[in-house]
């Protein structure tokens, strides 16, 4: 990536609006995006007290539909979330009309190919039809997994190219969308509506990846741009850059793939045991079943934690954690928290070292630093449920 020029990189339909308000661009997952606007810090705490646009139009939202189409029928629905939860661990087919699920994409052995939001559309005619959200970097090895393994039996419809895909989060986030789009306030967290925004159709989704209460829009380009700029105009609202999305998340004590979670962990190690309801525990008919089963029986070995630094130095990704001299995990994701005042990180340590408190040495630079494990996340999540 580091190699890239930007003449190798996409863009994103908002990519003249970020150089417009001054943002600082960078190459990340095959796309020139803004790292920062105004500084990593100001964004983060405008966001935790007001709302903060972001652009992830790099992400893969994408559309599964059954082969035959869709229909009125609840079968319909039961029929195309039979077929996705060959491939994940959550229940799919207990979903209501417009509820979304976090879940995860298994490979045979339980590791953890990708995290992605499955949402069954709220409109009862589009029963055997989903709208899955997955992960930038890795969305044409989702996208591939989907067409070989659902062959025949359901179409993909990539959906990232030609549209714009923007979170508004923060506290304030609410009473900016609710005029452009009426009725958004009426969702609850993890909820989905189909609406339209001067004559065009988006998809809301009350969700994100930074703690606060906040939205998804995925909309066609043209408008998106239109949308995103008359956003920003609102007082309330500023651009906030992929910097603090980071800092955001990691104080919320989200994953990040590729770094907290990958195909080496499986969700219990990753502490999210939570994304398997009883019924699939219970069916045991996923990915990787036996072996996630029995972590989930026997406890894993390794387990992801919170771990605050006691020194003002933070400690990064791939610092070694120690307890008597003795490597006994890593660091996945660390930097400053600006909420908190304070570094904080995540990473796994030994099982029987995850309980909060725990007195840990973190190797920064090669000299020791004063940690402990601490408890997720490190700034309560303000969900609307």
């Amino acid at each position: 990536m580091a190699d890239q020029t930007s003449d190798d990189l996409k863009k994103t339909a908002l990519h003249g609006l970020h150089v417009s308000l001054g943002g600082k661009m960078v190459p990340f997952a095959g796309y020139e995006m803004p790292v920062q606007f105004e500084g990593v810090k100001p964004e983060h705490l405008w966001t935790r007290e007001h709302a903060g646009l972001f652009d992830v139009s790099h992400m893969g939202p994408c559309f599964l539909t059954l082969a035959e189409g869709v229909s009125e029928d609840e079968e319909a629905h039961k029929k195309i979330a039979s077929l996705i939860e060959d491939l994940v661990p959550s229940a799919i087919s207990t979903l209501k009309p417009g509820q979304a699920r976090l879940t995860v994409l298994l490979n045979g052995q339980g590791g953890i190919m990708d995290d992605l939001i499955i949402t069954r559309l709220p409109d009862a005619r589009q029963n055997g039809r989903l709208y899955i959200v997955v992960n930038g970097a890795v969305k044409d090895q989702d996208w591939a997994v989907f067409e070989e393994k659902l062959a025949g039996r359901a179409v993909l419809e990539r959906a990232d190219e030609g549209h714009v895909l923007m979170a508004l989060q923060g506290p304030e986030a609410v009473d900016v969308l609710k005029s452009e789009i009426p009725g958004c306030d009426d969702l609850g967290f993890m909820r989905c509506m189909q609406a339209e925004w001067q004559g065009t159709a988006c998809t809301v989704s009350r969700c994100g990846y930074t703690g606060e209460d906040g939205f998804e829009i995925h909309i066609p380009a043209a408008a998106g741009e239109e949308l995103a700029a008359k956003l920003i105009r609102d007082e309330r609202v500023k651009p906030i850059g992929l910097g603090a999305r980071d800092s955001l998340r990691l104080e919320a004590g989200l994953c990040l793939y590729g770094h907290d979670m990958d195909q080496s962990r499986n969700p219990v190690e990753a502490d999210l045991q939570w994304v398997i309801q009883k019924s699939r525990r219970e069916r045991a008919d996923f990915p990787g079943a036996d072996a996630i089963l029995k972590a989930l029986a026997d406890g894993p070995a390794e387990k992801r934690v919170g771990i605050r630094p006691l020194e003002r130095a933070p400690a990064r990704e791939g610092t070694e954690i120690h307890v008597n001299g003795e490597k006994v995990g890593v660091i996945t994701s660390g930097g400053f928290g600006p909420t908190v005042e304070g570094p904080v990180a995540m990473g796994y340590v030994r099982a029987d070292l995850a309980k909060p408190g725990t007195q840990v040495e973190l190797m920064v630079r090669g000299k020791p630093r004063a940690g402990e494990v601490a408890a997720l996340p490190f700034v309560e999540q303000n969900y609307k449920r």
